[in-house]
Protein backbone atom coordinates (compact mmCIF):
# COMPACT_ATOMS: atom_id res chain seq x y z
CA UNK A 1 0.00 0.00 0.00
CA UNK A 2 2.07 2.93 -1.64
CA UNK A 3 0.93 6.40 -0.46
CA UNK A 4 2.37 9.35 -1.04
CA UNK A 5 2.25 13.22 1.13
CA UNK A 6 -0.61 13.69 0.49
CA UNK A 7 -1.87 11.33 2.86
CA UNK A 8 0.17 13.12 5.44
CA UNK A 9 -1.71 16.52 4.58
CA UNK A 10 -4.53 14.56 5.07
CA UNK A 11 -3.85 13.62 8.42
CA UNK A 12 -2.42 16.89 9.09
CA UNK A 13 -5.91 18.57 8.47
CA UNK A 14 -8.08 15.91 10.08
CA UNK A 15 -5.67 17.10 13.14
CA UNK A 16 -6.35 20.61 12.60
CA UNK A 17 -10.42 20.15 12.53
CA UNK A 18 -10.07 18.20 15.79
CA UNK A 19 -8.16 21.44 17.39
CA UNK A 20 -10.34 23.59 16.13
CA UNK A 21 -13.41 21.48 17.68
CA UNK A 22 -11.57 21.21 21.33
CA UNK A 23 -11.01 25.07 21.04
CA UNK A 24 -14.52 25.65 20.37
CA UNK A 25 -15.95 23.12 22.98
CA UNK A 26 -12.93 24.60 25.78
CA UNK A 27 -14.66 28.37 24.84
CA UNK A 28 -18.12 26.97 25.38
CA UNK A 29 -17.03 25.67 28.58
CA UNK A 30 -15.48 28.65 29.78
CA UNK A 31 -18.42 31.40 28.29
CA UNK A 32 -21.37 29.26 27.48
CA UNK A 33 -22.38 31.21 24.61
CA UNK A 34 -24.79 29.15 22.20
CA UNK A 35 -22.65 29.83 19.23
CA UNK A 36 -20.03 28.54 20.59
CA UNK A 37 -22.37 25.63 21.87
CA UNK A 38 -22.92 24.50 17.98
CA UNK A 39 -19.75 24.95 17.23
CA UNK A 40 -18.29 22.61 19.84
CA UNK A 41 -21.49 20.09 18.57
CA UNK A 42 -21.06 20.57 15.08
CA UNK A 43 -17.08 19.98 15.48
CA UNK A 44 -17.92 16.36 16.15
CA UNK A 45 -19.31 16.03 12.94
CA UNK A 46 -16.89 17.68 11.06
CA UNK A 47 -13.82 15.65 12.55
CA UNK A 48 -15.64 12.56 11.39
CA UNK A 49 -15.75 14.20 7.54
CA UNK A 50 -12.32 14.65 8.08
CA UNK A 51 -11.82 11.02 9.24
CA UNK A 52 -13.63 9.98 6.36
CA UNK A 53 -11.17 12.09 4.37
CA UNK A 54 -8.42 10.47 6.13
CA UNK A 55 -9.84 6.77 4.99
CA UNK A 56 -10.24 7.80 0.82
CA UNK A 57 -6.56 8.98 1.27
CA UNK A 58 -5.91 5.81 2.74
CA UNK A 59 -7.75 3.88 -0.06
CA UNK A 60 -5.61 5.84 -2.84
CA UNK A 61 -7.53 8.79 -3.97
CA UNK A 62 -6.17 11.23 -2.13
CA UNK A 63 -7.91 14.09 -4.06
CA UNK A 64 -11.06 13.01 -2.86
CA UNK A 65 -9.82 12.95 1.06
CA UNK A 66 -7.72 16.46 0.60
CA UNK A 67 -11.12 17.70 -1.09
CA UNK A 68 -13.72 16.17 1.70
CA UNK A 69 -11.03 17.53 4.35
CA UNK A 70 -11.33 21.06 2.59
CA UNK A 71 -15.15 20.62 2.55
CA UNK A 72 -14.82 20.15 6.09
CA UNK A 73 -12.52 22.85 6.73
CA UNK A 74 -14.77 25.24 5.06
CA UNK A 75 -17.50 24.45 6.72
CA UNK A 76 -16.45 24.92 10.42
CA UNK A 77 -15.46 28.39 9.48
CA UNK A 78 -19.18 29.49 8.18
CA UNK A 79 -20.30 28.54 11.97
CA UNK A 80 -21.70 31.90 13.64
CA UNK A 81 -19.66 32.60 16.72
CA UNK A 82 -20.09 35.59 19.20
CA UNK A 83 -17.08 37.61 19.59
CA UNK A 84 -14.72 36.90 22.98
CA UNK A 85 -11.35 37.87 21.99
CA UNK A 86 -10.72 41.62 22.13
CA UNK A 87 -8.30 44.02 20.99
CA UNK A 88 -6.16 43.00 24.45
CA UNK A 89 -5.52 39.85 23.71
CA UNK A 90 -2.71 37.79 22.12
CA UNK A 91 -2.63 35.19 19.52
CA UNK A 92 -1.40 32.94 22.00
CA UNK A 93 -4.62 33.05 23.97
CA UNK A 94 -6.61 32.90 20.51
CA UNK A 95 -4.67 29.50 19.53
CA UNK A 96 -5.46 28.19 22.93
CA UNK A 97 -8.71 29.42 23.44
CA UNK A 98 -8.46 31.02 26.84
CA UNK A 99 -11.81 33.50 27.40
CA UNK A 100 -13.13 35.08 30.61
CA UNK A 101 -15.33 32.72 32.12
CA UNK A 102 -19.07 34.22 32.58
CA UNK A 103 -19.56 34.47 36.23
CA UNK A 104 -22.89 32.19 37.00
CA UNK A 105 -25.58 33.31 38.65
CA UNK A 106 -26.76 31.12 41.68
Amino acid sequence: MASTYLLYVAVFGTLVIAYLWLRDARIFYRTGLPGYRKAAYMGVLYTALGLLGIYFALAQAEFLGLGIILLALYIQGRVKREKVFGKDTTTADRLLGTARAHQKKD
